[in-house]
């Protein structure tokens, strides 16, 4: 399975997902250094690529993405432990994701809220 975004920027989305979530890309580096498709492992047999805006539209069969602020899923890391949300939550802040909710608790959950820099939306939580 892969799991497709949209993106702006190549190498400010390498440098998110890694610093960000401790994502680990896939695939041998291009000229540029990244690899070519941008892939980082999710998990056994789930990668997530990320696709330059103008070949996202392509692939959709020349339809525009999601607008900016507009989001059209929810991707979910599920952690051990209420530390470990709220560490994750401030090393995203800190490469550049942007807060929608803060480390709260609700009935379901602790959790947290934040856009990646292409505004796509992440919620990290723990039961």
């Amino acid at each position: 399975m892969i799991i497709c975004l949209p993106i702006e920027d190549r190498r400010r989305s390498y440098a998110f997902y890694q610093e960000a979530l401790g994502l680990k890309p896939v695939g041998e580096p291009d000229e540029d250094g990244i690899p070519e498709p941008l892939q980082f492992g999710l998990a056994d047999d789930v990668n997530l690529m990320l696709i330059p805006t103008g070949g996202f539209s392509w692939v959709l069969g020349d339809q525009p993405a999601a607008p900016t602020g507009q989001s059209e899923c929810i991707l979910s890391l599920r952690v051990d432990s209420e530390d470990a949300v709220d560490a994750l939550a401030a090393q995203a802040i800190a490469a550049g994701a942007k807060e929608v909710t803060a480390p709260t608790r609700k009935p379901w959950a602790y959790l947290t809220t934040f856009t990646d820099p292409d505004g796509h939306l992440w919620m990290v939580d723990t039961a």
